[in-house]
């Protein structure tokens, strides 16, 4: 079911990020899966790419998207466990000017209702210029879940984003 988007289009990027992947050993399911999710919500996935592990290769791609291709939304999967390999927290703290945390919290505390290790998640959401990122699971299940439960706050974040100046209080209201 698509979310509104009270008549705007958004873009968007989904960026990959594995070792394997990005070798070309393993087929982009999670990324697959977010892209079809996306369009199935009414965003205009415009960029796609998969980076091994490594921070500076996430960082760059995050960095170059959001400053010059500008998508509203990016989304990653991959990298926000414990192993030594998931950089994806770090990288993200070296390119977001502030995080969302109510978003990030939404996703753990919605995924700690099907597993704990769900509480092991460093998983974040934050803002680079006008685009909002947020960091999903890499398994095709916890990418699902986790982009579902943020999904209907969406339209409004990138619309604020975007400038947007309504009153907030209204927001949601009959008058509305």
């Amino acid at each position: 079911m698509a979310f509104p988007t009270s008549g705007r289009a958004f873009n968007a990027g989904v960026l990959t990020i594995s070792d394997k992947g990005s070798r070309g050993l393993r087929k982009d399911e999670s990324g697959d899966l977010l892209e079809g999710i996306l369009n199935e919500n009414g965003f205009s996935v415009i960029l796609r790419k998969i980076v091994p592990d490594r921070i500076e290769s996430i960082a760059d791609v995050l960095i170059a998207w959001a400053d010059n291709d500008r998508p509203q939304l990016i989304v990653t999967t991959g990298g926000t466990g414990l192993s030594p390999t998931d950089v994806t927290p770090q990288a993200m703290r070296q390119v977001i000017e502030f995080e969302v945390p109510g978003m990030a919290e939404a996703m753990r505390a919605e995924s700690l209702k099907k597993t704990p290790h769900a509480m092991i998640s460093r998983a974040l959401v934050g803002v680079r210029k006008a685009t909002l990122i947020i960091n999903l699971p890499g398994s095709p299940s916890g990418a699902e879940d986790n982009l579902r439960v943020v999904l209907p706050a969406l339209s409004h974040a990138l619309s604020k984003l975007c400038g947007d100046t309504a009153d907030c209080a209204t927001v949601g209201s009959k008058s509305h």
